[in-house]
């Protein structure tokens, strides 16, 4: 059997339950789970600098924060560029509006194909050029969402411009315009679509009208669509696979909601999520996690929901489980970052460079609070293999975080230049993108 037959089968089997994944392709943001968490394997890089463990590095022209993902030998990201000076992204947390206009100067929104044993590229579509309709946050940019592929087509989504898909080897076969909507503070778009079997998933809440949407992933017509009485929101949507069921779990402001799907509500729950929902839902233990942090919310839940549910689920005042929940803890959430569960524990990577752990099963602390390193901040999530929590700060450091229930940092591995995209993993091969480079590790 193949690699591509090996990972389609395995798919087709386990999809988006399990909590590692022998990770031939690398097809969604966070992976083929949507986890973040791989199979241990000793021959995953663990140290590494700007020189060490590098096997190759590729420029990437323009700025963009959407993660790579990779499907056999083919490597996809996205990117945008301006001619012309702009504001350029700086570290840390700062400015809670956006611009209120778009920058006055001509752009290109581009797909990169890049070859995963050399590093080359093989191809580059540019699918719009001219002048930003929409603002979007001085640190987020026009190329935040993270593309998805089924290993026959490449679906990507450049924010309101529209959904573009390309077969493998760069023929475009379908576009879908989206109409631009405002957004919270004119921060943007950074919500990804997701493939799962014949249909793709996409979710737009903005300040106007927000909806949830499957389409038939061939042609790009549209299947479904269900409006969400939902202020803007970034979080990719979660194809969550139990025991009973399989669900699109969405996480936003007002409610988090699962849809079957066919689009029809399942259940939902007021979790008095914060200002700002971000943090993808993923599954792990049995159960799906949704979390949202803004920093500056003294409310930062997080949730663990058991499988079946159906109605409101709602917690009771002061309750901190029932028949569905079952945890809630109310300041363990993220803001930008999506959390882990690794090996029974629950691990949360805050902006501030804090990290927290609890157990997966009940959300009882394992640990409280600890400083990874005073100024460093976090926007890519964390990954795991070998016993390691693996955090990718925006300063371009990755810090080797020892897993289990005693914290500390083992070491630092850094590439001196700002990232704020998550990873990819991809057999024994780390991906990591810089905001001018895509770098392959390997030992």
């Amino acid at each position: 059997m193949t690699r591509t037959a090996r990972a389609l089968a395995a798919v087709i089997v386990l999809g988006f339950a399990p909590t590692s994944f022998a990770n031939d392709n690398w097809p969604h943001f966070r992976g083929p789970t949507m986890t973040g968490v791989v199979e241990d394997n000793a021959n995953l890089p663990e140290r590494w600098s700007q020189t060490e463990n590098v096997e190759w590095v590729t420029d990437i022209s323009g700025l963009g924060w959407s993660s790579p993902v990779v499907w056999d030998n083919k490597v996809f990201l996205t990117t945008v560029t301006a001619i012309g000076e702009f504001e350029r992204p700086k570290p840390g947390l700062y400015a809670p509006r956006g611009r209120s206009e778009p920058p006055p100067l001509d752009h290109e929104w581009l797909v990169y194909c890049i070859d995963l044993e050399s590093g080359a590229v093989l191809w580059q579509r540019a699918v719009n050029r001219g002048q930003p309709a929409f603002p979007r946050h001085q640190k987020n940019t026009y190329a935040s969402e993270t593309a998805t592929t089924d290993g026959e087509r490449v679906y990507v989504r450049f924010g309101e411009l529209g959904l573009y898909t390309f077969d493998m080897d760069g023929n475009e076969v379908w576009r879908m315009e989206i109409p631009d909507r405002l957004t919270r503070s004119d921060w943007g778009s950074a919500s990804s679509p997701v493939v799962y079997g014949d249909r793709l998933f996409i979710v737009y809440d903005n300040e106007e009208n927000s909806w949830i949407a499957a389409l038939d992933k061939r042609t790009g017509e549209e299947i479904w669509r269900q409006p969400r009485e939902e202020q803007s929101s970034w979080a990719t949507p979660y194809i969550w696979e139990n025991n009973i069921r399989t669900e699109i779990v969405t996480s936003a402001v007002n409610r988090i909601r699962s849809y079957d799907l066919d689009g029809n509500l399942l259940w939902e729950m007021d979790g008095r999520m914060s200002w700002a929902a971000i943090p993808t839902p993923f599954s792990s233990q049995g159960l799906v996690y949704v979390n949202s942090g803004y920093f500056r919310d003294e409310h930062r839940p997080a949730y663990a929901i058991r499988p079946g549910a159906v109605g409101d689920i709602t917690l009771d005042e002061g309750k901190t489980s029932n028949e569905y929940i079952a945890w809630y803890q109310p300041k363990a959430g993220n803001y930008n970052t999506s959390p882990i569960v690794h090996k029974d524990i629950y691990y949360s990577l805050l902006d501030r460079g804090f990290f927290e752990a609890y157990d997966a099963r009940t959300g009882n602390p394992v640990y409280d609070r600890q400083r990874i390193r005073v100024g460093a901040s976090f926007t890519s999530s964390p990954w795991a293999y070998n016993d390691k929590i693996f955090a990718l700060s925006e300063q371009g450091d990755t810090y080797v975080i020892k897993a289990g229930p005693d914290f500390e940092v083992l070491w630092v591995n850094s590439l001196d230049e700002m990232a704020m995209a998550t990873p990819a993993i991809v057999g024994d091969r780390l991906l990591i993108r810089t905001s001018s480079k895509l770098y392959s590790i390997k030992h």
